[in-house]
């Protein structure tokens, strides 16, 4: 693995233009086939309700609600444009994604209620869980594997970023912030909140104009689809749909921001809702046996992608 901190250099901005686009496949969440055996849990690892960011008797309550009150400070327009910018040049280092998921050991998300477990078993956790139900999904099982390995971000050598500019829910900026987003009351020190241009309804976006040509808060899911994508992957295009926006709550939670989406967003969606709850749900202390798994794994890394990536 071949890691490097480097001088980070201004270019060009670029903006909220359109990705160039991803091949799409023959798949169709629709008729997709389930064994079925996944069972929703009633609680968490700490023996409470999943995504539970009120209760103040929650042991990560504070530190939660912490992290979210920076996010929503800090999280701009302006501060995401410079994120794209800088971390899009791909420069800090080259790894495989193997190697990747391995440095995850180490890092816990902050921003997380229901699990203190390093991020390799959320992980893997996901991925077996899904691979037990749709054992003919090969992508959606590698989706799962690397859907959260832009966490490498908190990693000194990554820019050692600062968790609310890492994980945490996602959403669109460069619009009005909608109030089904955790910890709400948090928007109002937000430069963005009282600024005209971003605080209505559409911002600087349009109906239907397609999530791919929105800003969201810069973190771990944008990061990883921007390795995927400029890194040459050929997962399909639910899969690199799923890395992107996993953690956009307000829209797959609570229909947030629908009127943004164009209609592969909507068939995407599909996907992501049948992903959502095994990344919700799947999490627990049990771990899984790594190198079991591993070899099966690493299979389909070389299947969707090259032996080292730049980072």
């Amino acid at each position: 693995m071949t890691i490097q901190s480097v001088l980070v250099v201004e270019q060009p901005t670029l903006g909220f233009e359109a990705e160039k686009k991803i091949k799409l496949v023959d798949i169709e969440a629709d008729k997709l086939v389930s064994n079925g055996e996944f069972t929703v849990p009633e609680e968490n690892a700490f023996g409470r309700s999943f995504r539970d960011y009120e209760n103040e008797n929650n042991a990560r309550h504070r530190v939660v609600e912490e992290l979210y009150r920076q996010q929503h400070i800090h999280q701009t327009f302006e501060f995401v444009k410079k994120m794209r910018e800088e971390y899009g040049k791909l420069e800090k280092g080259e790894m495989s994604i193997w190697e990747c998921c391995e440095v995850l050991n180490n890092i816990v998300d902050d921003s997380d209620p229901d699990l203190d477990e390093p991020q390799i078993m959320h992980l893997l956790q996901t991925a077996e869980a899904i691979r037990k139900d749709y054992p003919n999904e090969d992508w959606l099982h590698l989706t799962a594997l690397i859907h959260d390995l832009g966490k490498i971000l908190i990693h000194p050598n990554f820019g050692g970023l600062p968790q609310w500019a890492v994980v945490g829910d996602t959403y669109p900026v460069g619009c009005g912030f909608s109030e089904t987003i955790v910890h709400h009351k948090h928007f109002k020190e937000n430069p963005d909140y009282k600024n005209p241009e971003y605080n209505t309804k559409f911002g600087v976006y349009s109906e239907g104009c397609g999530l791919n040509n929105v800003m969201m808060t810069w973190g771990h899911d944008d990061y990883m689809y921007l390795v995927a994508k400029e890194n040459g992957t050929t997962l399909p295009s639910a899969g690199l749909f799923i890395i992107r926006y996993h953690s956009f709550y307000p829209l797959h939670k609570c229909d947030a921001y629908k009127y943004l989406m164009n209609e592969e967003d909507r068939e995407n969606l599909k996907w992501l809702n049948i992903f959502n709850k095994y990344d919700l749900y799947s999490k627990s202390k049990v771990p899984i046996k790594v190198e079991e798994v591993k070899p099966y794994y690493e299979s389909l890394i070389k299947k969707y992608f090259p032996a080292k990536l730049k980072w």
